[in-house]
């Protein structure tokens, strides 16, 4: 079961500043043991990734930069925390949502010395998924220094869509050429935008809107950055099956859950209000 979140921890402030904002820092939201539990499953998938995995850093780069998808029915350690940690409760508080229900998991590190930067982009055009009410968690096991942490555009969770671009190579495999905007050079016009992010520290955790802009800088010598992030859909949420590959992929789930269907699918288990131990081990 869920740990009951402490009173006073989300209070009415902090949704107005992510309805506002699109983002927000939630200090000391999680306990020592719940990071310690994150940090272990982390580990695991470090040492066996799934097939799903991928290198998004350069060989020449002097770091190392590895993500992961989908890996909370393998992952005891993911499992356990997703489901006993109060991030659905705060999740469904910030969306201002009734249910909560888990889209995936993303696991994302950069070894000390990286150079690779994730450049500026939306998430949720990547995604299978159309609603508003959607939060992401970026959660670190690493105490993490402003520079190397996800910073954000604020405001801009209110649109519009942007052209999601492969990082690495910058094609547009997903909307075809042309049918989205361009993201702006936000780095040649910093000023111009209101830019906010905060060093972290492992209990610390970000929550943010799935169209807010975001980015994230590289790792310094000597400082490994260890990073969990969990999406979390709402109410709205619907299927929004895609004729090209989305990120991360659901392969036959267009023939399972129709388009505009709600999230009701094993893949995507209810997490609050809490599910019955049965659904929590993803069978019901």
């Amino acid at each position: 079961m869920p740990r009951p979140l402490p009173p006073g921890l989300v209070d009415n402030a902090l949704v107005k500043a992510f309805r506002a904002d699109g983002a927000v820092c939630i200090r000391g939201l999680l306990t020592a043991a719940e990071v310690e539990v994150l940090r272990t499953g982390i580990d695991a998938n470090l040492k066996q990734p799934s097939p799903r995995s991928k290198v998004a850093s350069r060989p020449e780069d002097p770091g190392w930069f590895i993500e992961d998808f989908c890996n909370w029915s393998e992952n005891a350690h993911y499992r356990q925390f997703i489901f006993d940690s109060p991030l659905a409760e705060v999740g469904a508080r910030l969306m201002g949502s009734r249910c909560v229900r888990l889209n995936h998991d993303h696991m994302l590190t950069k070894e000390p010395g990286t150079r690779q930067k994730t450049p500026w982009h939306q998430d949720q055009p990547y995604y299978n998924i159309e609603g508003r009410q959607n939060v992401s968690y970026w959660i670190p096991v690493d105490a993490v220094s402003r520079a190397a942490t996800l910073e954000f555009i604020a405001g801009s969770q209110l649109g519009p869509w942007l052209m999601p671009r492969a990082f690495m190579s910058n094609e547009a495999k997903w909307f075809p050429e042309g049918s989205l905007a361009d993201l702006p050079d936000i780095e040649a016009r910093r000023s111009n935008y209101r830019v906010i992010g905060w060093a972290l520290e492992p209990g610390d955790v970000v929550a943010f809107q799935m169209l807010t802009l975001h980015a994230a800088g590289g790792t310094e010598p000597g400082r490994r950055r260890r990073v969990f992030s969990l999406r979390l859909t709402g109410d709205d949420v619907r299927h929004a099956p895609r004729p090209w590959v989305t990120s991360p992929a659901f392969p036959g789930l267009e023939a399972e859950l129709p388009a505009g269907a709600p999230l009701e699918h094993r893949l995507f288990p209810l997490l609050f209000p809490a599910p019955s131990p049965r659904a929590a081990d993803g069978i019901g």
